[in-house]
C-alpha cells in the first residue's frame, strides 16, 4: 500500500532522483523553458517554486539554501533576474504545457516554463 507517499520515484534511487531534479532546475533557471516528460515536469514544479520563493525572500539563509540546491551561477540568476519579476506574486511561478507523445517510446511530454 502506498498511503501517504508523496512524489514520484521516476524509476531512480534517491540520489539519482535528487541529481535529476537539481539538473532540471538548473536548466530551467538557465533557459527559462525546458522540454521534458510530464512526470518530471510535475515533480520539478514544487522544487523550483520553493527556490523562487526563497529568492524573493533574499536574506542570507535563503541565499545559502538556494546555492546549496542549484549551485552559485544559477542561484545568481534566480536572485538577480527571476525573483524580482515575481515580487508581487504569491506562488504559481511556472506553467506546464502538455505536448504530443514522444515518438520513440510514446512518453507523455511537457514544456515547463516560467510564467
Amino acid at each position: 500500500m502506498n498511503h501517504k507517499t508523496k512524489g514520484r520515484k521516476l524509476g531512480r534511487k534517491i540520489n539519482a532522483r535528487r541529481a535529476l531534479l537539481r539538473s532540471l532546475a538548473v536548466n530551467l533557471v538557465r533557459d527559462e523553458k525546458i522540454k521534458t516528460t510530464e512526470a518530471k515536469a510535475k515533480e520539478l514544479r514544487p522544487y523550483i517554486e520553493k527556490i523562487v520563493t526563497k529568492g524573493i525572500r533574499s536574506d542570507l539563509s535563503a541565499r545559502k539554501m538556494v546555492v546549496a540546491k542549484i549551485g552559485a551561477p544559477a542561484a545568481k540568476k534566480v536572485f538577480e533576474k527571476i525573483a524580482p519579476k515575481y515580487k508581487e506574486r504569491k506562488g504559481g511561478y511556472t506553467r506546464i504545457i502538455k505536448m504530443p507523445l514522444r515518438r520513440g517510446d510514446a512518453a507523455k511530454m511537457a514544456i515547463i516554463e516560467f510564467v
